[in-house]
């Protein structure tokens, strides 16, 4: 939808084609099964989606959605221990997917420039190796085929493309692609929360050890729009994840913390449970072929797909829809512009992708089929200096606001890497470590809960 709407802002006549029909209210559909479990939007992506699409973040808010600021707003148990909860430095929105898909969606779809083929199929790019003309589409009603000509062909079809079969058909080579799967599994649920729980009560994180050895387990408290908690468990290759309803609660306390499973104790589940396993690490590198199709470009998970954990697809894709109206607002589509073009939104990328995939890297049982050297030659030293700011940030203010002006796609991941940082590093007073989890004693009120108290920050 960022992409039809930035093709819209400067060209007379853009057709979306998607397999699916379209909900004309926030609703699950069958083409994105992995809008059941928790998402968030980290201001480094709302920004840019404000300033595509100004005064869609506040309609957002408005339908329920809730403006969470790392790490006030947040409650954090890392592989070193709990966070504390540092004035709000930067922030994600919290909502259900379908919900912020709505939204967007229906801001888009106003223009009169943009037209929707619903139950309509991409099957093959229509052009030769040197230029993309337009698609060939199938109806899902009636299986009718036909050519929808085109003077830019954008695949945003997400992780299940069918781009490479497309261009081998155009005579292009292979696609070189990067692998880096952790085995991740997800398994979510939503709650009813307690009465105010969704306005005065933190997001809670709780993350895995990847020290142990063991697969990892992870899980999340957060609150959506209709004061609701989605809570997902989730876990890496060769951990147990809970696929009954009465097999969810006891998952939850097998959590490395119990608070998880003390939040949802005692509040009524309000759906079933429903469970993912997609979440590999994928990356496609088109830059790096001699030859690219004038006329064609990919963007969000067709080009990139991350481990839903981190939060980082949505932020990457409105990236790359950026890149994109920058491009078309300069005009120059001349030969090998598109390539060039690829190539800008290919390096949004690469900040999301080696968060992710190093990180999940640290992971017992992670499979790792990928040629970036900083994936495999330098992935000793990158670990270690990922542990050194994860110890420090959860402790140090200085440290850790950087760490989430980077995490939240604000800022380079090069900031890291700075002389500035690395003596901060060095210099940044760190606060005690805290040994419970830091709710205040309002918040034990609001969620009910008395087995711990409060520990200040």
């Amino acid at each position: 939808m960022l992409a039809a709407h930035v093709l819209g802002r400067h060209i007379e006549s853009v057709t979306v084609v998607d397999r699916d029909v379209l909900p004309d209210y926030p609703s699950q559909r069958k083409g994105l099964p992995q809008a059941r479990h928790v998402h968030l939007l980290w201001s480094g992506g709302a920004r840019i989606v404000e300033g595509l699409l100004p005064g869609t973040i506040d309609q957002v808010l408005a339908a329920g959605a809730r403006k969470v600021g790392f790490h006030e707003d947040v409650v954090t148990l890392t592989s070193h221990g709990w966070q504390h909860r540092f004035p709000a430095r930067q922030y994600a929105i919290m909502c259900s997917r379908p919900l912020l898909d709505w939204v967007i969606r229906d801001e888009v779809l106003a223009s009169n420039r943009i037209k929707l083929r619903q139950r309509t199929e991409a099957v093959t790019l229509v052009g030769d190796s040197t230029r993309v003309s337009g698609v060939e589409v199938r109806s899902l009603e009636d299986d009718a085929r036909e050519v929808l000509e085109a003077d830019l062909v954008i695949d945003a079809t997400g992780r299940g493309s069918g781009l490479q079969q497309w261009l081998s058909a155009l005579g292009l080579p292979p696609v070189e692609r990067d692998i880096v799967d952790a085995g991740i599994a997800y398994s979510t649920r939503e709650f009813a929360a307690p009465p105010g729980a969704t306005t005065g009560f933190p997001a809670v994180n709780v993350a895995a050890d990847h020290r142990t050895g063991k697969p990892g387990r992870f899980g999340v408290v957060d609150p959506q729009e209709g004061d609701r908690w989605m809570v997902t468990l989730s876990c890496t290759r060769g951990g147990e994840l809970p696929t009954r309803d009465e097999d969810f609660l006891p998952c939850a306390r097998a959590l490395p913390d119990p608070l998880v499973a003390q939040l949802i104790s005692s509040v009524e589940p309000v759906t079933p449970v429903f469970v993912s396993h997609i979440g590999a690490n994928r990356r496609l590198y088109p830059e790096r072929l001699c030859r690219w199709p004038d006329g064609l470009l990919i963007l969000g998970d067709s080009l990139a797909a991350f481990n839903p954990i981190h939060g980082h697809g949505m932020s990457a894709a409105a990236r790359g829809a950026a890149v994109l109206d920058k491009w078309l607002a300069e005009g120059d589509f001349g030969p090998g512009e598109a390539h060039d073009t690829q190539r800008a939104i290919s390096e949004t990328v690469d900040d999301p992708w080696m968060m992710a995939a190093s990180k999940d890297l640290e992971y017992v049982n992670c499979r790792n089929d990928s040629t970036d050297p900083r994936l495999n030659r330098d992935l000793a030293y990158t670990h270690q200096f990922a542990d050194l700011v994860a110890r420090k940030s959860i402790r140090a203010q200085a440290i850790s606001d950087v760490a989430t002006d980077v995490a939240s796609m604000s800022v380079s991941q090069s900031d890291l890497g700075t002389s500035r940082f690395l003596l901060l590093v060095q210099q940044a007073k760190e606060l005690p470590e805290l040994t419970r989890p830091p709710l205040h004693s309002a918040e034990l009120a609001i969620a009910n809960l008395e087995l711990r108290a409060a520990a200040t920050s």
